[in-house]
């Protein structure tokens, strides 16, 4: 494996002085761990009913998933309506398959739910534009449905952003939380979402963090209350410095403000990250729960480090706190620990790690899983439909250590 050596990926910490960072740099540990590719699609391909009038609205051209969630199951994708084209917002695959197979993606929980595909806007009732979802400890998916449609085109706010929550037992709605006008921005667009059951309860007492990604800020939903409210910080817009990104020699700008999120339950603290920036930061769950912050508070924001480039997917292992990211231009999956300061370069392939979606950890296996899009192309319109464009990942993190003492990381 070729790595092209340059300076570390998180640089001077709040959290560590940095004679204890530059120490670090003296060993740091780098890994080969095997990419599993699970499954793979050069296009998305969806199980359309041929008698409910969307086969001819559909355009694989314009379909990308950028979220992903794991039951025992089922693998829950979900693919935003970026451009027009998109039969369903939310779909679902089994959870074992062949491996590095192409299954087609049905609709969730049933293609009632996605009647925009077929042009049909006259309610809300059902899915306008999925960016992710989340299970929570009570068997049940908690959708964010962002309620835009063609947010890369022209941005038509079609309904009201909202919650909807389904019970995975049996598919059923179980609760709906539709947003105030209160907490939102004309050009808000929640596209993450973490679920906090450590503070006041699980289930329906539970926490809920939302990045709002074209208005930056984060919404926090209070279940217990059944209230919500905006919190908003400089930390959260994009940096036009970074809105530039080059993916295998590909080029294209996008101001995307905070995206990335992951939630440490033993430090209490989440972590976010726009994508428009090197930065990662935090800020204790606490502040966030206690209400809408006054005009003049200071948030007790922290510069948690710099990456190598930019970044949309986090993922934390809560057992030890190590989080997990994929530098866009680097290609690769590395891992950090804030507790402990380690530093790994646990995974790098030029073609399958372009451009991470999403980060996911998995517990059950000690694995990271990850959505591998290429999205540089589907955003250029430079898609070759012969190539393998789209890949479901899984990176365990049990493998023995291979080899790598150098004097600087890859990063």
């Amino acid at each position: 494996m070729l790595f092209v050596l340059k300076s570390c990926f998180f640089q001077e910490s709040k959290m560590w002085p940095l004679l204890a960072l530059f120490l670090a740099l003296l060993s740091p540990t780098v890994l080969s761990l095997e990419l599993e590719v699970l499954n793979e699609w050069n296009l998305l391909d969806l199980n359309i009913p041929y008698d409910y009038g969307l086969i001819n609205n559909f355009r694989p051209e314009t379909n990308v998933f950028t979220g992903l969630e794991i039951t025992n199951d089922r693998i829950f994708l979900s693919i935003p309506r970026l451009w027009s084209g998109v039969a369903a917002t939310l779909t679902v695959i089994p959870r074992h398959t062949p491996p590095g197979s192409s299954p087609r993606l049905e609709a969730y929980p049933s293609w009632d739910f996605h009647k925009l595909g077929k042009g049909q806007n006259d309610s809300c009732d059902g899915l306008t534009s999925v960016y992710r979802m989340r299970q929570d400890s009570c068997n049940r998916l908690w959708v964010l449905d962002a309620g835009v449609n063609l947010s890369l085109e022209d941005f038509q706010r079609i309904c009201p952003p909202k919650l909807v929550v389904f019970d995975l037992a049996t598919d059923q709605v179980v609760r709906t939380v539709v947003f105030p006008r209160q907490v939102l921005r004309p050009n808000s667009l929640l596209a993450n979402l973490i679920i906090d059951e450590t503070a006041q309860g699980t289930c329906d007492s539970a926490f809920v963090y939302m990045a709002d990604t074209a208005a930056p800020g984060m919404v926090v939903y209070d279940g217990a209350r059944d209230t919500a409210w905006r919190i908003m910080h400089p930390t959260m817009f994009p940096d036009p410095d970074f809105s530039d990104y080059t993916i295998a020699g590909e080029r294209f700008t996008l101001m995307d403000g905070v995206v990335g999120l992951a939630f440490s339950p033993k430090l209490s603290t989440v972590y976010f990250q726009p994508l428009a920036t090197d930065r990662l930061f935090s800020i204790p769950a606490s502040a966030l729960r206690k209400g809408p912050p006054s005009q003049d508070e200071e948030l007790p924001i922290t510069l948690v480090g710099k990456k190598a480039s930019q970044g949309l997917g986090l993922a934390l292992d809560p057992k030890d706190d190590t989080i997990y990211f994929s530098p866009v231009r680097e290609t690769s999956v590395a891992a950090w620990n804030p507790v402990t300061n380690q530093q790994k370069l646990i995974a790098y392939d030029q073609d399958k790690l372009q451009f991470a979606a999403e980060l996911r950890w998995r517990e059950q296996d000690n694995s990271v899983w990850l959505l591998s899009t290429r999205f540089q192309k589907f955003f250029r319109r430079t898609l070759n439909p012969q190539d393998v464009n789209l890949r479901i990942i899984r990176i365990s993190t049990t493998p023995s250590l291979q080899t790598g003492l150098t004097n600087n990381l890859y990063f």
